[in-house]
């Protein structure tokens, strides 16, 4: 089975249709897994320019079958060869038969921790009558290609050696892959699989292991012995076989197995000795008083110096704790006015001044003022937001919160312990957009920390972490996460009073290294819900070298496709769509692509647009290839890759290897992205790199986030008793139109998923359907074919919060054609309104959908409140007022907007060729 060129594993149906469509003739074919049921295949046909997919299922007792047309009697099979062979001919139900295979590239060898890898850079389409080799001859192939085998493994091996500190023992497996190889092989193909040779060469290249693994044991019993109870006077002795220098794999297993038992078994050991011996003599152990509970810091009140109308200078205090902010006239001993948090109404930041800031507060019953404040830079005018965003938050009396602050950290540790202290990343100082100092201590209400090549061990850098921020912030955070792959890591730690709130933890690890096997490269990932609101967190470590951007690529959309994190029941949407917000950082390894010296000469003027113009992650974006719709703070700050250990001062871009010097060029290696859910709350407050942690060759990133959250909501009308039913809120559809990049001619349908339904519902088949562009297939769906759906609450506080996942589905291969989140907030209203947005399916933009819908609320249940977020707003226009401007209770809107949410992009801004489609644009 495994020999089976025409038969690609995982790869997407997109990818499918692209191999078809290059072979480009009547009756090729490929087979590959099913994306909507484990453990079944997709078959796909291509027919007259259009591919044809059929399932191949399983049945009970693992025969195989394919779904075909009504009344063709579906024949069940045993191997998948067998499958294959037997559909080569005529009339069994498919549309053709099965001609020409296309077969799966071969790959070269994969990258090694240094990124040299000679991967080819895509699927290689060829093509040869199925009837030229029948299941018997796919299955042979491997031993037919002996000699090939050995050379390509050596070769692979050979590309390794020189990053492998183990040379000695690559030298064993040189000479293995060389002369006994072929042995195993032959043994192998006359029903022997002990690969007696391998053994044999595995044993001999551990003897030095051998050696140092009985030196180590000895030395642990010796120290186990001396806190055994005294049996006898003389101490058994060790067993003798572990003594032994014979290089048998399963003595040196045995021995692993006791030195593991060993070291877990000590420190018990030590301890009960130690506590028999207090008891023994009556020993008194000095009392240590328990340390009161950590006290959270009190917020220091905070003084801004801004300008009050065109020139009068002044002095604007906040007190957090108090909850007011007072204003003091420059000359003046006394506060001018003092201004309680409760009658602050709005604040409003002006566009076009990045450093200018307008409060609109109760002054007298129905009237209120509005002033404006101009800051000495723009980070002064955002810590006074933060302050009054803090203070508004405080004095709020919620139960629950409507907002949150997130922090994200990322840093490549370097395989070397880390400083005493890591103050500069968790307090977010250093270079580009940076806390100001008069919040830089304010504590996060969750804080996710990834790192890679992190040597430390797993509770030891958990516990570092918590103590450095019990130092910073005097709270005790709790442990809601950890997820390690190798020497990537990422722990998530929460606020004590939010850790009631945390709930549905999950936990995933993906690995990318080589062929997929080792951890040395790949991602780990969380999720978890906070009350209302998914979230999800992946570190990651991509492929490393200038050249690799196709690798990362491809370590991308595998680490997108194969965590699993999340709702079970959203499993087959799309990653980026399962969450409310998404959050991935690491050390993503895209390059500049420019010359080193002409980097240096722009790190050293400061031109990093210069430099982002040519980011290898900026251009793959653009190009669509990853992180469709994920958002990146701006990078404000220089390249940190690859520095000089212990300065921060020369970046050292030459790495002498024994293959030659290789060039590693300064580069944004160190990311961090997200990507959040349709008119959702999220805002980047800080996005930069410290300049004081110099132990590794990068320099650790942060970023933090203010994040929109929503609670379990209870409804303010209790149902009345004996009126009759509850009416109920509801979701009409006038009509759905999709266009997918496909060349199928399947019928489809829709699934629509959301928190407010009790379940998942489903349309019934297209309307209309067309496929007068080659690649696309356009579909409809009118009002009579789409369900109504009935949300579990009706009152229009909870809808607002509300999203629709909608998966377009094949009614032939129940596979997706692409998915969408729609956000039912701009849909509420007795009139229809029109969405349009992109659909996703593993990472690639495969379509456009748009239609008209409305969410009708009743009448009595449209109440809503504004949130804690919404009170501040930002200026479009700078309409410069005069200072103690009168306003009504409320000030006009017209020219404001809120706060920018993860709103969808206008129609310009789609890249996809389907929009263009829906307009008839050629």
């Amino acid at each position: 089975m495994a020999a089976a060129s025409w038969y690609h594993r995982d790869i997407s149906r997109v990818v499918a249709e692209e191999l078809l469509a290059k072979a480009g003739r009547d009756g090729c074919f490929l087979v590959r897994d099913s994306e909507s049921v484990s453990g079944a295949y997709a078959l796909c046909l291509l027919f007259q320019r259009h591919v044809h997919t059929y399932r191949i299922l399983p049945d009970d007792e693992g025969l195989l079958s394919i779904q075909t047309i009504p009344g063709i009697q579906a024949k069940c099979f045993r191997t998948l060869p067998d499958l294959i062979g037997a559909y080569q001919q005529p009339n069994n139900g498919l549309v053709t038969p099965l001609l020409y295979p296309v077969h799966r590239a071969r790959q070269a060898a994969d990258e090694d921790s240094d990124g040299e890898d000679g991967r080819g850079s895509g699927h290689t389409v060829s093509m040869v009558p199925a009837g030229a080799a029948g299941a018997g001859m796919w299955l042979s192939a491997p031993i037919a290609g002996q000699p090939h085998i050995s050379q390509q493994l050596h070769q692979r091996l050979q590309e390794q050696v020189h990053s492998s500190p183990a040379s000695d023992f690559m030298g064993f497996m040189a000479e293995y892959l060389t002369h006994h190889l072929q042995l195993d092989l032959e043994a192998l193909r006359h029903g022997h699989p002990q690969l007696r040779h391998l053994s044999t060469a595995l044993a001999t290249a551990c003897q030095a292991l051998h050696r140092r693994i009985d030196s180590t044991l000895a030395g642990l019993e010796t120290l186990a012995r001396v806190f055994d109870p005294p049996i006898s006077p003389h101490s058994p002795a060790r067993e003798q076989g572990l003594l032994t220098s014979d290089p048998d794999l399963e003595l040196l297993l045995n021995k692993i197995s006791t030195v593991n038992h060993l070291l877990s078994s000590l420190e018990k050991k030590v301890l009960k000795s130690l506590q028999e011996t207090v008891s023994r003599h009556n020993l008194a152990l000095p009392s240590v008083a328990a340390a009161p509970p950590l006290a959270t810091k009190p917020l220091a009140v905070q003084t801004f110096e801004v300008k009050v109308g065109k020139s009068q200078r002044a002095a604007l205090t906040v007190d957090v704790e108090a909850g007011m902010v007072t204003i003091t006239k420059r000359g003046s001993g006394s506060p001018e006015e003092t201004i309680l948090q409760d009658k602050i109404l709005q604040l409003i930041k002006y566009q076009s001044e990045q450093s200018k800031v307008r409060l609109v507060y109760d002054r007298e019953p129905q009237r209120s003022l509005s002033k404006d404040f101009v800051f000495p830079s723009a980070r002064k005018r955002e810590a006074f937001c933060q302050l009054l965003q803090l203070m508004k938050i405080q004095h709020s009396n919620l139960d629950e919160p409507d907002l949150i602050s997130v922090y994200i950290g990322t840093w490549n540790m370097g395989s070397t312990p880390p400083p005493r202290s890591l103050a500069s990343w968790l307090t977010s100082r250093g270079l580009g957009r940076t806390q100001d100092e008069t919040t830089a201590c304010i504590p996060h209400d969750i804080y996710v920390i990834g790192t890679q090549e992190n040597s430390l061990g797993d509770r030891e850098w958990v516990e570092f972490l918590r103590a450095s921020l019990k130092t910073l912030m005097a709270i005790d955070y709790r442990v809601v996460a950890l997820q390690c792959l190798w020497s990537i890591k990422i722990v998530v730690l929460v606020k004590p009073e939010h850790e009631r709130r945390i709930s549905h933890v999950h936990t995933s690890s993906v690995k990318t290294g080589i062929a997929n096997t080792l951890g040395n490269k790949g991602a780990v990932g969380v999720s978890f819900l906070f009350n209302g609101t998914s979230f999800g967190f992946v570190n990651c470590h991509l492929a490393s070298g200038s050249e690799k951007t196709h690798r990362r690529n491809q370590n991308y959309s595998d680490i997108l496709r194969s965590l699993v994190l999340g709702d079970k029941r959203l499993g087959a949407f799309d990653l980026t769509l399962r969450f409310t917000h998404l959050f991935w950082f690491g050390d993503l390894n895209y390059r500049l692509d420019m010359d080193v010296q002409d980097i240096l000469a722009h790190i050293t003027k400061k031109e990093f647009e210069a430099l982002l113009a040519v980011d290898q992650l900026n251009l793959e974006r653009e190009k669509n290839k990853v992180f469709l719709r994920f958002r990146e703070g701006d990078i404000s700050f220089p390249p940190t890759y690859r520095y000089e250990r212990g300065s921060r001062d020369s970046y050292m871009w030459q790495k002498f290897k024994p293959t030659g010097m290789r060039i590693n060029v300064p580069s944004w290696c160190d990311r961090i992205l997200w990507k959040s859910h349709p008119e959702t709350h999220v805002v980047c407050n800080s996005y930069g790199c410290t300049d004081d942690i110099v132990t590794s060759e990068h320099s650790p990133v942060f970023a933090t986030f203010e994040v929109g959250v929503t609670s379990q909501f209870v409804p303010k009308k209790a149902p009345a008793s004996g009126s009759g039913p509850e009416p109920l809120a509801c979701i009409e559809w006038e009509n759905i139109e999709v266009i997918v990049k496909t060349t199928s001619r399947s019928k489809c349908y829709i699934v629509f998923h959301s928190y407010c339904l009790e379940e998942a519902q489903r349309s019934g088949e297209n309307t209309s359907q067309s496929c007068d562009i080659p690649g696309f297939l356009k579909l409809g769906w009118s009002a009579k074919h789409l369900p109504v759906l009935n949300p579990i609450l009706p009152d229009l506080e909870y809808l607002g919060d509300q999203h629709l996942l909608l998966s377009i589905k094949g009614v032939e291969s129940c596979e997706s054609y692409g998915e969408c989140c729609i956000a039912m907030r701009s849909m509420i209203g007795s009139m229809a309104q029109q969405f349009e947005t992109f659909l996703f399916h593993r990472g690639e933009e495969t379509g456009s959908i748009r239609g008209w819908m409305k969410v009708r609320v009743p009448k009595d249940r449209r109440s809503t409140r504004e949130r804690l977020y919404e009170w501040i707003s930002f200026e479009e226009e700078d309409a410069e007022p005069a200072a103690d401007i009168p306003t009504r209770s409320k000030p006009p809107l017209q020219h404001i907007r809120s706060r920018p949410r993860s709103l969808p992009e206008p129609a310009a801004g789609y890249t996809n060729p389907a929009y263009f489609i829906f307009e008839g644009i050629p």
